[in-house]
């Protein structure tokens, strides 16, 4: 093919490639300050009615943000323009301190149907590796749990949280999303969604597009090669 041909061929292949953006989830944005904070749920395994949810922190600005915002570290660590002042000391003050493990309990809970878990939290230790496992004790044996997540999402909106569950059950919260089932074996919960499965149909299905696309125009390209030979 003529350069003029190639050129057309890859305009749209890039046509299409914008026009199927929306259609591919978009890997769990993070929130304006780094990487995404991460919960992780896990059912046990000796007692039904028993849930973990495991909390880490995105990044240690957001740890530290957090702390400023629970009066454990002072105001000034945070900068006119928005830059934080963070210390190594800032995750072991924040752990060791029931206002965090209040937080916690408060902006993450687990109810099983219309019922209420109680729950507490284990002893934090190296809580920007290792983050903040809270226990939930439900009040008898948990087929479907709804947890919801609210961490940092007082602080800013944006905040988003990866979650993952047994059998590679996934989800992404957010401040307008901030409620899931979870279910012990995997299968699908009442309104639950598999985004592993939905994001590789949607990106197989971008994928056969851009090919068909490809065929098409390389196609037409040696159509009107053809008549300008016989020219």
């Amino acid at each position: 093919m003529h350069r003029q041909q190639y050129a057309l061929v890859a305009a749209v292949v890039a046509g299409v490639v914008a026009g199927s953006v929306a259609l591919v989830p978009v890997p769990a944005s993070a929130h304006p300050f780094g990487d995404p904070q991460t919960i992780a749920v896990a059912f046990d395994s000796q007692r039904a009615d028993i849930v973990r949810v495991t909390w880490r922190v995105g990044g240690p600005d957001d740890l530290t943000l957090l702390g400023v915002s629970l009066g454990l570290l002072p105001r000034d660590r945070i900068h006119a323009d928005g830059t934080v002042d963070v210390q190594y000391t800032d995750p072991g003050v924040i752990g060791a301190a029931a206002a965090f493990t209040g937080y916690l309990l408060n902006r993450v809970t687990v109810t099983d149907g219309s019922q209420a878990c109680t729950a507490t939290v284990e002893p934090v230790r190296a809580l920007a590796l290792k983050g903040a496992t809270a226990v939930y004790t439900c009040p008898g044996p948990v087929a479907t749990a709804s947890v919801a997540v609210r961490m940092l999402t007082d602080l800013n909106p944006a905040y988003k949280t990866l979650a993952t569950g047994p059998a590679g059950q996934r989800f992404v919260y957010d401040s307008g999303t901030d409620t899931h089932d979870w279910t012990p074996t995997g299968a699908s919960a009442p309104g639950g969604t598999s985004l592993g499965r939905s994001a590789a149909v949607q990106l197989a299905v971008v994928i056969g597009g851009l090919l068909l696309a490809a065929a098409f125009v390389v196609a037409v390209a040696r159509k009107v090669r053809r008549r300008q030979v016989a020219a």
